[in-house]
């Protein structure tokens, strides 16, 4: 099991409870979307996963019952700040705003996580930032600059900065918001493709279209729950979230 979490509760803070008795998995090759209304706190479970959050044991469970946020086997409740880095560097995170450094080229950008991350020799560097450029169809952009790159090329670098280091997990939050519809798909495909090689994918998008495109794993958030549904009952929610909204005065 990659991600293991069981009656937690997600927070901004030990005060603001977002999301109550989360019990959330997701197994080695998985593809997996967490959906719902803004903020209902998908993004911040994603930053909870990715150890930026302070996971809390629920408040709302039996004293006997086990709490656990396990993520690659490290154990979030108790995890030291040198183990967080060391777990860091095998889970990618792919951001909605792209956060490419903006005075540096792709290949820069991709050259700079992969120092960071402890490659020392500059030729396994250089042949690593070919091959990820490659794979998200970008091998001919390394030396252009993010604001020479469509908002479409601009994830797909964000992407492949995020499969530098074969990550075992692969998180990405609302990464098609600032796309038109096609674009958006290529990038979904583009994430579904990472799971080939055994890593698990977790996406959070409000998108819900992209639901049936591939088979997934749905989860969704609503009134502080967190529940495993189908795509289309994903939809119908979402729809009736919708009409809630709606007939509000």
């Amino acid at each position: 099991m990659l991600i293991d979490i069981r009656h937690i509760d997600i927070k901004h803070d030990e005060d603001n409870t977002l999301v109550e008795n989360v019990s959330f998995t997701a197994e080695e090759g998985s593809f997996t979307f967490i959906v719902g209304r803004v903020g209902a706190g998908k993004s911040t479970l994603l930053r909870t996963i990715h150890g930026e959050y302070q996971p809390y044991r629920s408040t709302t469970i039996p004293d006997e019952e086990e709490a656990a946020v396990n993520v690659l086997d490290y154990d979030l409740l108790k995890i030291k700040r040198s183990k967080l880095q060391e777990l860091r560097r095998q889970v990618g995170y792919v951001f909605q705003n792209y956060r490419l450094l903006s005075g540096k080229t792709i290949a820069q950008n991709l050259g700079f996580v992969l120092r960071a991350t402890g490659w020392k020799d500059k030729q396994q560097r250089l042949a690593r930032i070919n091959e990820v450029l490659s794979a998200v169809g970008l091998s001919d952009k390394g030396n252009k600059f993010p604001h020479e790159l469509s908002g479409g090329e601009q994830q797909r670098a964000a992407i492949a900065r995020a499969l530098l280091n074969h990550p075992k997990i692969l998180l990405a939050d609302e990464p098609t918001g600032n796309l038109d519809v096609e674009t958006g798909n290529q990038i979904i495909d583009l994430l579904h493709r990472a799971t080939e090689q055994g890593t698990g994918v977790v996406i959070v998008t409000h998108n819900l279209s992209l639901l049936k495109r591939h088979e997934a794993t749905v989860y969704h958030i609503a009134d502080k729950q967190l529940k495993r549904v189908s795509a289309d009952e994903a939809t119908a929610m979402a729809e009736q979230d919708t009409k809630n909204e709606t007939a509000q005065p």
